[in-house]
């Protein structure tokens, strides 16, 4: 492996290390922080289960909810294989080690009962790494160092967003799905 190959790699995996703790903040730890009035961390320790596959899209009251629940889990998952791609050069390694890093969040939320596990979500989360990693092949070699400097954006966006918590808005913009 060349001396480039090794950096984008290293920087990679420094990427993807910073993001899974986006991902782990994002599914598991919404009660301890705020971002704006996102949400109310008092009633996040939403704690509940789904093991059948889709259910959600024939019981929810609101069809942007089930939407924003579908897309928003693939979409979260793209940046973990546009990275798992960058690391192991593999759209079917990516997608494997995606889709188990999202059944270990799935099974970590179940047993210390730290939000929603949902079989939806896992099976969502593994096509977006598998959606992430055929995008980083799609675009080559080239791209790595795009997407590895727009992960560590967001992921400092993120930080970013959680140190401003309550002065991104007010209570009365709260809006419950």
């Amino acid at each position: 492996m060349r001396a480039r190959q090794r950096v984008t790699r290293g920087a990679a995996i420094g990427a993807l290390l910073a993001y899974s703790g986006v991902v782990i903040a994002l599914t598991m730890l919404k009660q301890f922080f705020r971002i704006g009035y996102l949400w109310d961390p008092a009633k996040q320790p939403f704690v509940g289960y789904s093991f059948i596959p889709f259910h959600e899209i024939f019981t929810a009251s609101s069809w942007f909810g089930t939407l924003f629940g579908y897309g928003g889990n693939l979409a979260f998952f793209v940046p973990v294989g546009l990275l798992l791609y960058v690391i192991f050069g593999r759209v079917k390694w990516a997608t494997i080690v995606g889709g188990g890093f999202s059944l270990a969040i799935e099974a970590a939320q179940f047993f210390a009962q730290l939000g929603y596990t949902d079989v939806d979500d896992f099976i969502m989360n593994t096509v977006g790494a598998f959606v992430g990693a055929t995008l980083a092949r799609w675009c080559g070699p080239k791209m790595h160092r795009v997407w590895i400097g727009l992960t560590f954006a967001a992921v400092a966006v993120f930080i970013g967003l959680v140190l401003a918590g309550d002065s991104l808005g007010g209570p009365s913009r709260v809006k419950q799905l």
